[in-house]
């Protein structure tokens, strides 16, 4: 769901600087050969990624959520000279996609790719994060977080993808939809918890900016 006008997304990203080469040849591909390309970060989310990544200038980053690859290039572009991006992702069957882009990029030593339930894996990882960028399962956002704010520094941000849900937390949620009924306590947990700072933003199906304090 986009909450502006088409016309308007399109001139945003007209007057933006534009995504490499590389990330244009990875969303094209990612519509041609991968199922549900929706998913995919759109090029706005991308350099706004980008951008905040730039500014933290990250030693560590956390991925949720690999997908095909496109949020975890996106990021990477702020990491420092000797900075890491740990990604977790699924769906096994992605890997040979994601590999083929990370290959051709120059930042592939940065990238650590884990296969599994990110529940499991992030209580493995033993770091501290900068930025950890939520975008899997939004059933399990509430135990994510759980698990995410312990291991995120002082200062670090956590970005949450599709917190607005194609509008769907603006209505009352059917009790067999875990995703919506979930994201609505999220994003209320989000605002009240006494170790963040959020801002929710209507940038294409909603993304949060949580600071650790």
């Amino acid at each position: 769901m986009e909450f502006i006008d088409e016309a308007l997304i399109e001139y945003a990203i007209k007057n933006s600087t534009d995504e490499s080469d590389l990330l244009k040849d990875l969303r094209k591909q990612t519509n041609q050969k991968i199922l549900h390309p929706r998913m995919l970060s759109s090029t706005i989310q991308g350099r706004f990624l980008s951008f905040i990544s730039k500014l933290v200038q990250p030693q560590n980053i956390l991925e949720i959520g690999t997908y095909t690859g496109y949020g975890t290039l996106c990021l990477s572009e702020g990491l420092v000279e000797n900075g890491q991006i740990d990604t977790i992702e699924i769906n096994e069957e992605l890997l040979e996609f994601q590999n083929y882009f990370f290959k051709k990029s120059k930042i592939r030593k940065k990238i650590t790719q884990h296969i599994g339930s990110a529940l499991s894996v992030i209580n493995k990882l033993n770091k501290k994060f900068d930025i950890v960028f939520l975008d899997a399962d939004k059933s399990n956002y509430i135990n994510y977080m759980e698990l995410i704010i312990p291991k995120l520094k002082t200062g670090g941000l956590l970005i949450s993808d599709n917190v607005l849900w194609s509008g769907k937390v603006l209505k009352k949620a059917k009790k067999k939809d875990l995703d919506t009924i979930t994201l609505k306590k999220f994003n209320a947990v989000l605002k009240s918890h006494p170790n963040l700072e959020t801002v929710l933003l209507p940038i294409r199906d909603g993304l949060s900016l949580s600071r650790k304090i």
